[in-house]
């Protein structure tokens, strides 16, 4: 009787009743949720919760039993034909993080439309299809003149219906410039112009919250609105009183003098300025009141605020432009908040905010929790092996002593290369591929730890668990490694680096090592023993998000730029083949893009910067709950051991070995210029688990050809026989001999 019964309960949940298609999206996007967070809930991909809501499919058990458990609470809180409350009353202690107020009922601005082409798509709604709609190729820009057309409002290009918030109509940030008739103008992203009355620095604030209608949505449920940008141009500088350029001691400083008379301005209006003060990045805001906050961000170009390193020349564009280059920027990653790493770090807790609003109490009133999947709004203590030197965890230590590699973790990328084999030298060309993304492609799928770690001796090992572990791998031989289950395959160890050190060589003794290195000598067929670990039992995957939006914004603006996912290897390399000439500010996007994740990354572990500090001393990254070693060494791991394992692979195949490996690049001797002369492909199939060609994280391009010639001319001129080749191989260039930075 009881299996009738099994078989009744079943039938009944293989009906749950489900709200229609529509509603279904609505109730998501009524709590904040990303199609994304649904479904790493349920665990189903992103397209099945979106042919859900599209009415194309239905849900089976047992995730249809889950889906309409999660839709049944979400119409308790947000009934049909009511009004969605707020995400959130709960307020941060820290005035330091404020944001945007309500829509205020004052005027809407003045608006009108940029005579050009050059326009970009506003945020689009995360439930259209993920392949963007194309930017349109750049032309000459046109300013406009100063007699100014009716106040109105043209649909910016590519905003999809219903899909822009009426709060940010106008985009996430402006670029204010001044006319030669002294009017002032704020050029948004999709060609939008703007009149700005503003006479002064407060002012000017006061119209951003008040009329500008510029910010962006948060990114996540219980997250924040973006606070709206306002990129400044040299003649917006010396309109509103403030210095073109700074001084050496104003740059030394990162700001202008507290006695500024824009300052003062500021501090009569009641505006604040946090820590960092008014410099390249200035945040003015006034402390939170209620829900409601009130912050400006100012980014300064001529000020060095975007870095040539990764923005290229975008500061020097005309206003059109740089907004459209920042928009897109801002609508894919987020609107910056600082430096590309800044920006790296600050998308993590915008996606995973701290805390988040509880269920009502008994008296019905919210209060903020800790959210789960996040970091905390507390800092953690790092394992002592994981805290670089000079941390107060170190203190104790003699001033000059020198940790071993069984006292500090040391995970870091590849600089290894070897002298060429005989047969290397008879081959023509040496030719570099380079892995794209990789350290997000390392990031993806990572489970990190979210909390303190517990110290544990003698421990069995175990890959699912993230920590650090001091263990003796001295023993994995890599001319004997298993590829497969079962697989045994000969190598010549002497050709490859060791996966376990930066520099490739050998361990010798016990050393610190994150999880996914030690988890790859098992995969490589050795036992190991660990004598101690330091292990985080609170775990998750929380740079999963972060990996996903820094992904489509990449492989958006690449597809943008005529390279496309799932390009055949021929066609893949012809694309890649000057894109950058395609659309040059569409091109600064990636490498702006390509920065935030390295970047974001290095921050994790932020060093001291001046400020008087000592050794033993806390420094201000302390402070954060995103200053985390060992995720930052977890990543970095798995990246390294990417590669490896694409290396082990290839050489089992062909017998070919990299002469020179350097973070994301490795170089080979090939017969041919081109990585398809010693890529392994059949019937246009790359070999498993090896490289492949493509424009996708942890995917392969072509990085440069020189000659073994050119190679060997090198070492000798510098007489280093191991002279990392794969540093110079995009253009032959080598200015100076090698010194590992």
């Amino acid at each position: 009787m009881s299996e009738l019964f099994d078989a009744v309960d079943a039938l009944v949940s293989s009906r749950s009743p489900l709200p229609p298609p529509a509603e279904r999206k609505r109730l998501r996007q009524a709590h904040g949720l990303t199609l994304d967070e649904v479904a790493a809930a349920l665990q189903v991909r992103r397209a099945t919760v979106s042919g859900w809501e599209a009415g194309k499919t239905e849900p089976r058990p047992p995730e249809r039993d889950a889906y309409a458990r999660m839709l049944k609470q979400l119409a308790q809180l947000y009934p049909a034909n009511t009004p969605v409350p707020s995400e959130d009353t709960a307020v941060s202690e820290t005035p330091a993080v404020p944001g945007v107020p309500a829509p205020s009922v004052a005027e809407p601005a003045k608006a009108r439309t940029e005579p050009t082409a050059d326009r970009i798509p506003e945020p689009v709604s995360e439930d259209t299809p993920q392949r963007p709609a194309a930017v349109p190729h750049p032309v000459a820009t046109t300013r406009p003149t100063s007699r100014r057309p009716p106040a109105g409002k043209a649909a910016p290009v590519g905003s999809p219906a219903g899909g822009v918030d009426a709060r940010f109509e106008n985009g996430p940030l402006a670029v204010v410039d001044v006319e030669a008739d002294g009017q002032v103008l704020a050029y948004c992203v999709g060609g939008l112009v703007l009149d700005v009355p503003a006479k002064s620095i407060p002012a000017l604030v006061e119209w951003t919250l008040k009329e500008a209608k510029l910010g962006a949505p948060k990114l996540s449920g219980p997250g924040k609105d973006a606070d709206p940008l306002l990129v400044l141009t040299e003649a917006a500088l010396e309109h509103y009183g403030l210095p073109v350029t700074l001084t050496k001691e104003e740059r030394l400083a990162g700001r202008i003098p507290e006695g500024d008379k824009v300052i003062k301005q500021l501090t009569r209006a009641n505006w604040q300025l946090t820590k960092r003060g008014f410099g390249p990045w200035a945040r003015i805001y006034r402390p939170a009141q209620g829900a409601e906050r009130a912050c400006v961000q100012l980014c300064i170009p001529s000020w060095d605020a975007l870095d040539t390193r990764h923005w290229a020349d975008a500061g020097q564009l005309p206003p059109a432009d740089l907004a459209r280059l920042l928009g897109t920027y801002a609508t894919r990653v987020m609107t910056p908040r600082g430096s590309t790493a800044v920006t790296g770090l600050e998308l993590m807790t915008a996606l995973h905010p701290p805390t988040r609003a509880s269920e009502p109490d008994a008296d019905g009133r919210r209060h903020s929790e800790h959210n789960p999947g996040s970091l905390g709004k507390d800092p953690v203590d790092c394992a002592p092996c994981e805290a670089p030197d000079g941390h107060p965890v170190l203190a104790d230590l003699p001033r000059f002593h020198q940790r071993t590699p069984a006292e500090v973790l040391v995970e870091e990328a590849y600089d290894w290369a070897r002298p060429l084999t005989d047969a290397e030298c008879l081959r023509p060309h040496l030719v570099g591929i380079d892995v794209n993304m990789a350290f997000a492609a390392g990031a993806n799928g990572l489970v990190v730890g979210l909390g303190a770690p517990t110290h544990v001796k003698n421990p069995v090992f175990d890959a699912k668990l993230p920590g650090s572990w001091l263990v003796d791998l001295g023993h994995v031989d890599l001319s004997r490694v298993k590829v497969a289950k079962d697989k045994w395959t000969e190598l010549d160890g002497s050709l490859l680096p060791s996966p376990f050190t930066p520099k490739g060589e050998r361990p010798q003794g016990p050393a610190w090592y994150a999880t996914p290195t030690v988890a790859y000598a098992v995969e490589l067929g050795y036992d190991v023993r660990p004598i101690e670990a330091y292990v985080r039992r609170d775990n998750g995957r929380y740079l999963d998000a972060w990996y996903n939006r820094l992904r489509d914004a990449y492989l958006a603006t690449m597809a943008d730029l005529g390279v496309h996912a799932d390009m055949p290897p021929a066609e893949f390399l012809a694309a890649m083949d000057g894109y950058r000439r395609r659309d040059p500010q569409l091109a600064i996007v990636v490498s702006a893009i390509k920065a935030t994740v390295k970047g974001g990354i290095g921050k994790l572990r932020e060093r001291p910067r001046g400020e008087g500090w000592k050794p033993g001393q806390p420094w201000r990254a302390l402070a954060r709950p995103t200053w985390r070693p060992d995720i930052r060494a977890a990543v970095i791991s798995r990246t390294r051991i990417n590669m490896h394992r694409k290396i082990v692979k290839h050489a089992a195949f062909t017998g070919q070995y990299p002469v020179a490996v350097l973070s994301d690049c490795a170089v080979y001797a090939s017969d041919g210029p081109s990585p398809l002369d010693f890529l392994p492909y059949r019937d246009g199939k790359p070999l498993p688990g090896g490289f492949k060609l493509g424009v996708n994280p942890g995917l392969v391009k072509w990085e440069g050809t020189q000659s073994v010639l050119w190679g060997e001319g090198v070492r000798e001129q510098f007489n280093a026989p191991e002279l990392n080749l794969a540093r110079y191989i995009k253009d032959g260039t080598v200015t100076d001999a090698d010194t590992g930075e």
